[in-house]
């Protein structure tokens, strides 16, 4: 929740931590206690007065606000923001930058999780297999594991702020003093000061680095399919863990075979003669050519079933989609004498069949 949060936001931001810490939810010793702060933080934050206050000078403006004496005894009285602080950090956003408390963050962090887009063929999607796939992440520094410091050296304690990674600054306004907390730049938070760095990775604790890895691509995936590498992110800050390695596939078109899911689509020519009498064709399909029965008398654009020559259905092992063909019959566009002359024929044959049905009907 940040400075200027809206009225509406600021409830529903209450809400939720209430039910979160309610006693009768929460178990821990401690629950009733911080259900008490939070109403307390949202009795100070719904008073449209307070509100501004807060929304100007952050939370420092609202403990001057309620200290009551406008001057350095009032404000002392909050000098820690304890146990305030706490809430406003966790529940309203620390203020937003405005002067909630800040902490330094100690000891090893989780590095970041990485996204690489890889593009495979048609045939590995439906089938699977391994790929190879080139990174570039942070790696922990080996020289100093991490720590950013030469070998066999130790950090001091900050001068600047004791060790806090914070300081603290007063000014007197016309509302009296107001007190803000910034992260110490003498060692930007960490309370500590490095003297002699690490000449392997220069003070950084990781070093950048390419990779190749070989993932195996499961059976059935589709353009849009992920899959996570754990820990093949970047390596944490201090020695801390990596994140994962996220792969977003997508797959090459195919130049006789289109993909809906886990069917197939693709078509077979058949000539106006097989159309009318029947035959049987030669149908490639991914698993390779296969013979389909067409029937005497198959329309133009007719579709037809293979069934389990579709693609591997990840959540059902062993089990396959369709692949639909259609029937294109191919009608020339010219014939020779001999062909007109059996077509006009045949053509008569028709008529006439169609003349005595017309008459066997009409009696």
């Amino acid at each position: 929740m940040q400075k200027g949060a809206s009225e509406a936001e600021i409830k529903s931001g209450y809400r939720a931590r209430a039910r979160k810490l309610h006693p009768d939810v929460n178990k821990e010793p401690d629950a009733q206690e911080k259900f008490s702060e939070i109403q307390n933080a949202y009795e100070v934050l719904s008073d449209p007065k307070q509100k501004q206050m807060y929304d100007q000078f952050g939370e420092a403006g609202v403990r001057q606000g309620g200290g009551g004496g406008g001057g350095a005894q009032g404000f002392s009285d909050f000098g820690d923001f304890s146990p305030f602080g706490d809430i406003f950090e966790s529940f309203f956003g620390g203020g937003g930058g405005g002067g909630g408390r800040q902490r330094r963050q100690q000891g090893p962090q989780q590095g970041d999780d990485l996204r690489v887009d890889v593009e495979i063929d048609f045939m590995q999607a439906i089938f699977g297999g391994d790929e190879k796939v080139k990174i570039s992440h942070l790696e922990t520094c080996t020289t100093c594991t991490g720590d950013g410091m030469k070998p066999g050296t130790r950090p001091r304690t900050c001068g600047t702020c004791s060790g806090s990674g914070v300081v603290t600054q007063v000014a007197r306004t016309p509302l009296g003093m107001l007190q803000q907390q910034s992260a110490c730049p003498q060692c930007q938070g960490t309370g500590q000061i490095v003297d002699e760095v690490c000449g392997g990775c220069t003070g950084r604790g990781r070093l950048q680095k390419s990779k190749q890895l070989m993932i195996n691509v499961p059976a059935g995936v589709d353009s849009g399919s992920r899959l996570r590498i754990r820990k093949e992110g970047d390596a944490g800050p201090k020695g801390g863990p990596p994140g994962d390695l996220y792969v977003f596939l997508s797959v090459k078109p195919h130049k006789e075979f289109k993909r809906d899911g886990s069917d197939i689509y693709s078509s077979a020519k058949v000539s106006y003669v097989d159309a009318i009498l029947g035959c049987e064709v030669e149908v490639n399909t991914v698993d390779g050519p296969v013979n389909l029965k067409v029937p005497a008398g198959t329309q133009p654009e007719t579709v037809m079933r293979l069934e389990g020559k579709g693609v591997p259905k990840i959540n059902a092992k062993g089990q396959r989609g369709t692949q639909f063909v259609t029937v294109k019959v191919n009608i020339p566009s010219s014939v020779s004498g001999d062909e007109k002359e059996m077509l006009e024929k045949l053509r008569k044959g028709a008529a006439v069949s169609a003349t005595a049905g017309k008459g066997f009907f009409s009696r």
